[in-house]
């Protein structure tokens, strides 16, 4: 099935896990066919700022065509004008970016050359989507139908009969600021632009895309704009251009536009090796390209509504990052420099602070060949632009979020072994690392890597400064120092294993010597992480429910993030009692247990932007992903289930159902490895911590390459909102006492078995089967 809108979707008191459905995913619950993309409803997340867009792309794909309507980001279900349809969406940014070259169909005269102004009103009952296609009627009697292939968007207009049925490919105007642009009429079919932009949240150096659009049969007219003057017969301008055609008689106009981030010659390599096929042949083998995706997940049991979130985020987790090279190999490195691939796929867009928490980890167990390929271009960026990325857009460093990202991203990407082998990347990662631990990006160096490292080196702690100018772009570690120092702590742990691994054993012992510096920001007056200033006395509020120095948090929220060592933190502050004392107040237990829905929604933290000043668990904001799995830790295992299972209450069937943004699939992924029941509680390690699974039983099909077992089945027969508590467990046959697995064990497995029961039982609680610190 495609997913049309038939209904207004609402929010409407508190409801439980399977409800906030549209009507028609009922009447279509389970398809005939067995198709796993007919379970996908893109539409989730387009209403309350979970920013995800519902258009045409396939996984990882350098195109995302999809309609914009006038929000920051793209597309706002809440909204009912389209501006048009443009090349590049990132699914859950926070910020404007991309909405490059929106392309919209109209008849009549050309006289308007702001979107907002001749944008097309819709209604969300004639509005389709489905994975690698979306159509919409418009209320000017056009259907605009989209999809996709991997460096190339693909468009079908179904005009009314009239001599003046228009495209308008708009250069000038996109969700980001635009520098300059060039558009240019080639002959009677073809159109070329050149765009340059900048900007994410702060401003950005400028990067660009270049375009070509194929139409299928030749233009009756033609013009361009610059400003609002509308030259008709003109071939070039700096604005936009249109391109009409006569539909009285062949009511349908199709297009092929290629993208390239490295020149017009490689937008035209990219029409050439991707385009001349129809619409309907490129949107067949984009369904097929997702369905063979899904199908590496079979889950079964749960209700239809658990199966659509579930089967809906793990499409928004294979979306990004993206192919950035051309057909031809080439791509525009971070030195802005032309360079080839070679034996790997270069990819781009980088939301390192939120991605190394989960999606990297899903992504290294379900597309190892992909990712293993994202560390290369990772290692790329350091290797062509002299350091390594923060959070990267295309061909450029925007420097937003704080702490060190990278570190644990490029260490999963080593303890899974996709660093293996010709090439020498682990070591070539390890280089890189450890420059980016020990030192600071030169002044000409558009990252700000560790910004406070100076001062965290020589005295354990990132120094909140309060009011310090930013030096570069982007957001500043000074401004964050607590959270910063906490950060920074986590990725010297990961490091510290790798470079044990790898035989550099005084840097291993320095690294996790620094892991420790978490205890530098531990303020015994308070019980509590707190900032500490320049001359090292503690700063800001007493209060830990404020945010002073903490970045998108609280030191509520930010007192779980030290996953490297969990039993000192655990000590710090009083012992496993008094730890699950204040784990308790902090998801607010008590009410949990009587209401899990109405406690998430009403007690925890809401709210997609409500980041600050709060002592509640914040399910929605990427510092406490962790958090709920602390309880593995301090031998209440089953608290674990009893918060992860209340938190998968706020993904719903809904354009409201993502929590906060997305972030490039951070928070899909969230919700894949919780319902699965493993979940990566020391992120850049190889510790899967688990939970109760949602599903009875869940069938993986794995990479041989990098797991030789092929499969992973997780069974958990009978798990329901009141049997979900882990009895007993079994890896293989065998019973299994501990709460966490490693890499090396999955490896090796092919059934994970869970008992679950109506009541806590003593599985777990042992002091043995605790995640254990890192060393």
């Amino acid at each position: 099935m495609r997913w049309t809108r038939r209904l207004r979707l609402c929010t409407a008191g508190v409801v439980a896990a399977s409800a906030l459905l549209a009507a028609p995913a009922a009447r279509a619950a389970e398809p005939t066919d067995r198709q796993l993309t007919d379970l996908v409803n893109p539409f989730i997340g387009t209403e309350n700022e979970g920013n995800t867009y519902p258009g045409a792309a396939v996984p990882f794909g350098m195109v995302q065509l999809s309609p914009d309507t006038g929000h920051n980001t793209g597309y706002d279900y809440s909204q009912n004008h389209i501006r048009g349809f443009s090349l590049v969406h990132l699914s859950g940014v926070g910020c404007g970016l991309g909405g490059d070259l929106p392309v919209l169909p109209t008849t009549g005269d050309v006289t308007q050359t702001d979107y907002a102004k001749y944008a097309a009103e819709f209604s969300h009952d004639d509005e389709a989507a489905s994975p690698g296609y979306y159509r919409v009627g418009l209320k000017t009697g056009i259907e605009a139908e989209l999809t996709a292939t991997a460096r190339t968007g693909v468009q079908r207009y179904t005009f009314p009969a009239t001599d003046k049925a228009n495209v308008l490919l708009n250069a000038a105007q996109s969700l980001h600021t635009t520098v300059s642009t060039k558009v240019e009429i080639l002959d009677s079919r073809t159109v070329r632009t050149a765009i340059t932009g900048r900007g994410f949240c702060q401003d950005t150096k400028p990067y660009t895309v270049y375009t070509i659009t194929r139409f299928d049969r030749p233009f009756t007219a033609y013009g361009t704009w610059d400003g609002s003057t509308v030259t008709a017969g003109s071939k070039s301008g700096a604005g936009g251009a249109y391109v009409r055609f006569d539909t009285t008689k062949d009511r349908t106009v199709e297009a092929t536009t290629a993208l390239s981030y490295v020149d017009a010659h490689g937008a035209a390599v990219n029409l050439r090796a991707e385009g001349g096929r129809s619409f309907d042949a490129v949107q067949n083998q984009a369904q097929q390209a997702w369905e063979d995706r899904l199908d590496d997940v079979r889950a079964q049991g749960g209700s239809d509504s658990l199966r659509r979130t579930f089967y809906s985020s793990l499409y928004r987790s294979f979306l990004a990052p993206n192919i950035g090279s051309d057909a031809d190999g080439r791509y525009t490195g971070w030195d802005q420099r032309i360079h080839r691939t070679d034996g790997f796929t270069y990819y781009q867009n980088w939301s390192l602070w939120d991605t190394y928490r989960t999606q990297s980890q899903l992504l290294s167990l379900l597309a190892p060949r992909e990712a293993r390929d994202m560390a290369i271009s990772v290692i790329k960026i350091s290797e062509e632009s002299g350091w390594l990325p923060k959070w990267g857009y295309g061909t450029v460093e925007t420097n937003i979020m704080t702490g060190d990202p990278v570190t644990p991203f490029l260490t999963n990407a080593y303890q899974q072994g996709l660093l293996k082998g010709a090439g020498g990347y682990a070591e070539r990662a390890y280089r890189a690392l450890k420059q980016n631990a020990d030192g600071v990006p030169p002044a000409d160096s558009p990252a700000v890597g560790r910004e406070a490292n100076k001062e965290y080196v020589a005295e354990g702690f990132a120094p909140y400064v309060k009011g310090r100018p930013h030096v570069k772009p982007g957001d500043s570690d000074y401004d964050h120092g607590a959270s910063a120092t906490l950060e920074y702590a986590l990725s010297d742990a990961m490091l510290a294993q790798m470079a044990r691994d790898l035989g550099h054993d005084a840097d291993a012992a320095r690294y996790a010597a620094r892991a420790q510096s978490y205890r530098t920001v531990f303020d015994p007056s308070t019980g509590f992480f707190r900032a500490r200033d320049a001359s090292g006395a503690f700063t800001g509020p007493a209060d830990p429910a404020q945010s002073e120095g903490f970045h998108e948090g609280t030191s509520w929220q930010y007192q779980w993030l030290v996953p490297q060592d969990l039993p000192g933190m655990v000590g710090l502050i009083g012992g496993e009692q008094a730890a699950n004392s204040r784990l308790d107040s902090f998801f607010a237990y008590d009410q949990l247990l009587a209401d899990p829905a109405k406690t998430a929604r009403e007690v925890w933290v809401n709210g997609p932007y409500e980041y600050y000043n709060a002592d509640k668990y914040n399910p929605q904001n990427e510092p406490d992903l962790i958090a709920p799995y602390t309880y593995l830790s301090t031998g209440q295992p089953w608290k674990t289930t009893d918060v992860v299972h209340a938190a998968l209450t706020l993904f719903t069937d809904a354009p409201t159902g993502m929590t906060g943004n997305d972030d490039l699939g951070t928070m899909s992924a969230w919700n894949v490895l919780s319902s699965i029941g493993i979940f990566p509680v020391q992120p850049g390690y190889d510790t899967w911590g688990l939970s109760t699974p949602v599903f009875d039983r869940v069938d993986l099909t794995l990479d041989r390459r990098y797991y030789p077992r092929g499969a992973l089945t997780i069974t958990a027969p009978g798990t329901s909102a009141t049997d979900r508590y882990i009895q007993s467990a079994r890896t293989d046959g065998t019973a299994y006492e501990r709460t966490y697995l490693t890499t090396g064990a999955l490896r090796s497995l092919r059934a994970l078995a869970f008992t679950v029961g109506p009541r806590p039982s003593e599985w777990g609680t042992s002091p043995e089967a605790a995640p254990p610190a890192l060393k």
